[in-house]
């Protein structure tokens, strides 16, 4: 009787490493799965980010454009109103 106790303590031990093992083994595959989903969620993110950037740059180089348009006609239409002052200034003058 001590013969079969000490064997189903053995196989008993046995058996609680080997199920213990197995319970790690099985817990880090669905951490790593966990870990899997995670990392695709933050890249998915990254690239939504990464998106709504170049988006932002899009624009940025369109309003500079525009700006850089404007400033063109600004300096055109300062040139005519100066240009305008000096004729008024002549026809001024010729009135007198």
């Amino acid at each position: 009787m001590t013969e079969l106790a000490n064997v189903l303590g053995v196989l008993g031990t046995a058996a609680a490493i080997l199920f213990g093992w197995a319970a790690f083994q099985r817990g880090n595959r669905q951490d790593q799965r966990a870990r899997g989903k995670d990392d695709g969620a933050i890249l998915t993110e990254i690239g939504y980010i990464k998106a709504g950037v170049d988006d932002i740059k899009l624009e940025q180089r369109d309003q500079r454009a525009h700006n850089e348009s404007f400033a063109a006609r600004l300096t055109a239409v300062e040139g005519m109103v100066h240009e305008n002052g000096r004729r008024l200034d002549r026809l001024e003058e010729l009135n007198r």
